[in-house]
């Protein structure tokens, strides 16, 4: 089965938001085995989304559309894709009493053009919306084609596609599906594909593709079989060979758990505690473990050492360190992070020093240039790293990295 991704809303294409919804739904059908051969950005303009619409049913099974479903003038996708599909819009009263349900509580008056949201095309399924107040819909073409709509915020489009959506794609196809991926944290993705060349080369049933992601590589194994026990009997020899040539350095096979939440466990596993002392990064690193249920156990206090002086008062990173090698440099990272797992009292230390951007270069330091220093009990590594990108992208794998050194270093406690 083919499918098409039309993300509806001018806002895109004037490059106001990022357009994340086409990557979730790219990555989520391809997990589905569902091939998505075009991708289209569309603005809220009724005779293009129509076009758009039009030419999607003539070459692909399945449209997915985002946005263009709230209650303004300019929200036209359900309109033009019932239209589109000869069908005509009737009233659901289960989100009718959702819509008034919605604004009872929040004590808020419901205006009449919000009424529309309530309209339906009359032969589709219904999604219901648990995190907004316009509802998706499927709707059944007499062609045979399916037309999911969905809305446009990220929180509201994500669980209605994951619990709602998936099991209707699922349904549809002949052969049942199984996929699992392998998340890789030590290396890139040009490294990983060239590991597994032969793999990609030869693959058949079941194929594995690699997925480039901020400081790490996916790898998506994926099979199909008359049912879904007999699709994961072939996954797993895949898998398994993946495991013999990447080793310690996948660091989770689970389809939902990150890096922050592997490192998080570890520690607590161990009985750790961990403190970070962040220069370039400003808290980053800190952020992301706080944002695993549990940090508290492992994470007790940290520190942002932005200034030499913050360095020298908070850490103890002596003067005559920063004078010679400078702040961005092996000597200070080190010091960094023996220093802030002594303040802390911390099992664990890491300190993070570089330069993110322009601006107080050298010609032996360019922007990019991060130093990582761990620490864990009486043994320290320190990672020079020469990063590419803007000053958030080198700052966002600076922290990819440091997690991934600390959890290499606890493996190899």
């Amino acid at each position: 089965m083919t499918a098409e991704i039309i993300c509806v809303g001018t806002e895109i294409l004037l490059g106001n938001i990022v357009n994340t919804n086409a990557a979730y739904l790219s990555e989520r059908l391809a997990s589905l085995g569902i091939s998505v051969f075009f991708e289209t950005t569309v603005g809220d303009n009724p005779k293009r989304v129509e076009e758009v619409i039009r030419q999607g049913l003539k070459r692909s099974d399945i449209l997915i559309l985002s946005g263009g479903l709230g209650p303004t003038k300019d929200d036209l996708t359900k309109e033009i894709a019932a239209k589109a599909c000869g069908q005509e819009l009737v009233e659901d009263a289960e989100a009718l009493r959702r819509l008034k349900e919605y604004f009872a509580a929040t004590k808020r008056p419901m205006t009449e053009n919000n009424l529309k949201q309530a309209l339906v095309p009359e032969n589709c399924t219904v999604l219901y919306n648990d995190n907004g107040t316009a509802p998706g819909m499927v709707i059944h073409e007499k062609n045979g084609k399916e037309v999911i709509l969905l809305p446009g915020p990220p929180s509201e489009l994500i669980p209605m596609f994951h619990l709602q959506a998936e099991p209707i794609l699922k349904k549809l196809g002949s052969e049942a599906l199984f996929s699992k991926v392998v998340k890789i944290d030590c290396m890139g993705e040009s490294a990983v594909e060239t590991e597994i060349l032969d793999l990609i080369e030869n693959q058949s049933n079941p194929t594995v593709a690699p997925y480039a992601k901020l400081g790490e590589v996916h790898l998506r194994v994926t099979a199909n079989a008359n049912t879904e026990e007999e699709a994961e009997k072939l996954v797993e020899p895949m898998v398994k060979e993946l495991r013999k040539r990447f080793g310690h350095k996948i660091y989770t096979e689970k389809e939902d758990v990150t890096l922050e939440e592997v490192l998080v466990e570890a520690l607590d596993r161990k009985k750790y505690t961990i403190a970070a002392a962040e220069s370039c990064t400003a808290g980053m690193f800190v952020g992301r473990l706080v944002n695993v249920p549990g940090a508290s156990n492992v994470l007790n206090e940290s520190f942002i050492t932005y200034s030499n002086e913050a360095k020298m008062k908070y850490l103890g990173v002596r003067e005559e360190t920063l004078k010679e090698f400078g702040a961005v440099s092996e000597e200070t990272a080190r010091q960094m992070a023996e220093g802030v797992a002594k303040a802390a009292k911390a099992d664990v230390g890491v300190g993070i020093t570089g330069l993110a951007g322009p601006g107080g270069e050298t010609k032996e330091k360019k922007a990019g240039l991060v130093y990582i220093g761990v620490t864990v009990g009486q043994k320290t590594k320190v990672q020079k790293c020469q990063l590419r990108g803007n000053r958030q992208k080198v700052r966002e794998v600076a922290v990819s990295k440091a997690m991934t050194m600390v959890r290499l270093a606890l493996e190899e406690e």
